[in-house]
């Protein structure tokens, strides 16, 4: 396989870049980003390896009934390969916007994502879809 050359833009950049692209649901261009080898880790699920995988889970949520938008809370580099974000993930299905907090750590080598952890909590996720699904059924 021939190797990537390095992206020449800072780590925090690329980070933003990613979900800059994921947020306008194109996930190839959020992908050229990614090392091959990528690890998508999420809190309890299993982990998805490889950039096909990833391209696959990322693909199925790319649909009109779909969505996805975060709000950055705070972004830093804690040095020049690994990022760490807080941040508020919205995941859209249909009418229902399900908003929780996430804290995600992302690994570069080359400049390219080789790593991205996102940890979350099960009972903010539930209290998001709870309140999500509210909203949906009363602000008609």
């Amino acid at each position: 396989m021939a190797e990537l050359p390095e992206l020449q833009q800072d780590a925090v950049s690329t980070v933003r870049e990613f979900f800059a692209a994921l947020e306008m649901n194109i996930v190839n261009e959020a992908l050229e980003l990614a090392d091959p080898g990528i690890v998508w880790k999420n809190t309890s699920l299993p982990d998805v390896r490889g950039l096909d995988r990833v391209r696959w889970v990322l693909a199925g949520l790319n649909k009109p009934q779909f969505g996805f938008r975060v709000d950055m809370h705070h972004i830093a580099a804690t040095d020049e390969n690994v990022v760490l974000t807080e941040r508020t993930d919205y995941l859209r299905f249909g009418p229902v916007e399900i908003a929780f907090w996430v804290c995600g750590t992302f690994e570069l080598r080359d400049g390219r994502i080789t790593l991205w952890h996102d940890h979350f909590s099960w009972e903010n996720f539930l209290r998001g879809t709870a309140t999500g699904l509210f909203r949906a059924v009363f602000s008609r």
